[in-house]
């Protein structure tokens, strides 16, 4: 499957969606927010099946943070190579409250995979829903070796 391919919001199924929340929920324990206090723990599942983590890692400079959701697609780039491809991504944070992913972490996302599915905890629950509905009008470059075409 190819990662401009859209996977349907059912992509995943329950206990792979609790998988990955319980992934990310662990990963946030080693977030590094001592600006902030504001742990953010993220997981990725790719086309190949294989469940990645990443926490944000705060710096005293604002501008070279890194989101946790790609401190997490960054470690499954490293593991799988430039072919990896996103199937969802879940996003924690502690405290608990509606946080969806910046603008930064959605390009990233579509980046590796147009048609993945996002999981984060909106003002009334849990919402699952495709990056497309996060970002419609993805930047991209047609270039020989990029990502996305």
């Amino acid at each position: 499957m190819s990662r401009v391919d859209d996977h349907a919001p059912d992509a995943i199924d329950s206990e792979m969606e609790q998988r990955l929340l319980a992934s990310a929920t662990d990963a946030l324990i080693n977030a590094y927010a001592p600006y902030s206090q504001f742990r953010v723990g993220s997981c990725v599942l790719t086309e190949a099946g294989r469940v990645y983590s990443g926490a944000n890692v705060e710096n005293q400079s604002y501008g070279l943070t890194i989101c946790a959701e790609r401190a997490a697609i960054c470690t499954a780039v490293a593991a799988e190579g430039p072919r990896m491809s996103l199937v969802a991504i879940a996003v924690v944070t502690d405290p608990r409250q509606a946080c969806s992913p910046c603008g930064a972490c959605r390009q990233v996302i579509a980046e590796f995979g147009r048609g993945s599915l996002v999981i984060y905890h909106g003002p009334d629950g849990w919402i699952r829903t495709p990056i497309a509905d996060l970002l419609p009008d993805t930047f991209g470059l047609s270039l020989p070796g990029a990502a996305v075409q």
